[in-house]
């Protein structure tokens, strides 16, 4: 009889763990709180608008692609996706406008004629960034960092012998100033924290590998949006007998004797052999395994940033915007001590827009465009959010308007707002931060929860609260782990 297993969760690092357990010979079945899967990389469409509701940017398609290659089905059958001839448009309160090619030498020749920034620097720079990605994801990526065997690993101990090049000991932006000596490239770099919902003047200098990924990696946009990626991977895991209820909620998980046997569902038991744990690791302590032992120290770690996002169909076209488009604030150190420290938001936040119409021409009614426009916000810690999303919003708008010279209030003819409250509601997202707990310490890394339980057999945690941490990247390597762990602990598993 095959063993089973229960995933709580759908979210990108639940469907995947299902998919590698299911290769694996078990019998599973996911568990989902809401009436669709993705977990934060859902989509909603609204007045003839769609939005992709979370993640908007998308890298290392290769995780992806393997899941479907492990599965022996062709990826191409299943989504299908373009890499970005362009990755981003900048602009800065002086007037600056640029933008960031994926071709390596059109991009450092407009940082060059737009900044007077040689364009080798900006070469060494992003080598320095993949050396520094290339040895980092061996170390903290790629594997379990709280097994002694991890450490043991040839390949591991050499990666560890350069670590002293890879920015442990200098914040992020101790490093950017130090290698690109221009202020608006420092601060371009540094909003690459964001990306874990990290404080570039805390958090470690390992993190300019982030900008790896994107500039030499490369940037993508599945056919169909992002959400394309959450259906993709719930019809491989269906086409592989995954089973998967919606609108259920785990309301325990079931320890016995110090292993995991089993899942309650509202009231209802059901058996199991091992479960996989896809909520947020707090959660999932505090409400699912309350007498059990809880890491109490991780569970108190500072969270990351959370978002205000105002989702919003925009009745005109602005030719100067792409996909992605940042408007960056006058004083960053300024807004990310706002978040990070006061709990609330600047005056002059940064502003991302994404426009999928741009691309995906049904996304919008022709000659409007959908836009997604988000801030970087504190987590929820009881703030008046009635009162600063009001306030967010003037200044959004305010800004926003001096940029493109327009007034953008006339031009709103739908609008939804997604809050750290309803972050935390929808996707139980602990204070309705965005990667669990923050990378503001050089230990943060260490600090994470492993994929494992320390203390109850059979359990095992993926997704953003855990390591390695949050973005669709590194949920899928937290998938990866755990097959391997779950692997190494039942011996002649199928795959």
């Amino acid at each position: 009889m095959n063993r089973k297993a229960v995933v709580i969760g759908s979210g990108v690092a639940g469907m995947a763990s299902a998919i590698r357990l299911r290769m694996h010979g078990f019998e599973v079945h996911v568990v989902e709180a809401n009436a669709y899967p993705g977990g934060k990389l859902s989509e909603f469409t609204v007045d003839g608008f769609r939005f992709d509701a979370g993640p908007s940017l998308f890298t290392l398609p290769e995780l992806v692609n393997e899941l479907f290659t492990l599965a022996g089905k062709d990826p191409r059958h299943y989504f299908n996706y373009k890499r970005l001839d362009v990755t981003c448009h900048y602009f800065f309160e002086d007037g600056t406008q640029l933008i960031a090619y994926a071709d390596p030498k059109k991009l450092t020749e407009e940082i060059e004629t737009k900044t007077g920034v040689p364009a080798q620097r900006i070469m060494d720079y992003l080598r320095q960034s993949a050396e520094i990605y290339s040895s980092a994801s061996e170390i903290f990526l790629e594997n379990s960092l709280h097994r002694w065997k991890t450490w043991l690993n040839l390949r591991i101990v050499k990666a560890l012998s350069k670590l002293h090049r890879l920015g442990i000991f200098q914040t992020m932006h101790q490093r950017n100033v130090a290698w690109l000596q221009h202020e608006k490239l420092v601060q371009l770099f540094d909003r690459y924290a964001t990306y874990n919902g990290s404080n570039p003047f805390r958090a470690p200098g390992i993190l300019t590998s982030i900008p790896h990924l994107e500039f030499n990696k490369g940037a993508y946009l599945p056919d169909g949006g992002m959400y394309s990626i959450t259906k993709a991977l719930h019809q491989l895991a269906v086409d592989l007998g995954v089973h998967f209820s919606f609108n259920k909620i785990v309301t325990e998980i079931k320890v016995e004797n110090g292993r995991a046997t089993g899942v309650m569902i509202g009231s209802v038991p059901m058996a199991t052999d091992i479960v996989i744990c896809n909520m947020d690791v707090y959660y999932a302590f505090r409400k699912l395994m309350p007498a059990q032992r809880a890491p109490e120290r991780t569970l108190k770690q500072e969270r990351s940033s959370s978002a205000l996002i105002f989702y919003w169909g925009i009745r005109n076209s602005f030719p100067q915007l792409d996909l992605h488009n940042i408007f960056f604030s006058s004083n960053y150190e300024r807004e990310f001590r706002a978040i990070f420290q006061e709990r609330t938001i600047d005056d002059d936040p940064t502003v991302y827009i994404n426009i999928t119409s741009k691309y995906e021409s049904g996304d919008a009614p022709t000659g409007c465009e959908n836009w997604f426009v988000m801030i970087n916000v504190p987590a929820n810690t009881g703030q008046d959010w009635s009162r600063l999303i009001s306030i967010a919003r003037t200044d959004i708008l305010k800004k926003l308007n001096r940029h493109l010279s327009v007034d953008l209030e006339k031009m709103i003819v739908t609008e939804t707002v997604l809050d750290p409250l309803s972050i935390d509601s929808k996707t139980h997202s602990y204070q309705g931060s965005l990667y669990g707990t923050s990378s503001n310490s050089k230990f943060s890394a260490f600090l994470r929860h492993p994929n494992f339980s320390q203390h109850v057999k059979d359990l095992y945690f993926c997704g953003g609260s855990v390591h390695p941490g949050g973005g669709i990247p590194l949920a899928l390597f937290s998938a990866k782990i755990v097959s391997s762990l779950v692997a190494e602990q039942n011996p002649g598993l199928t795959v």
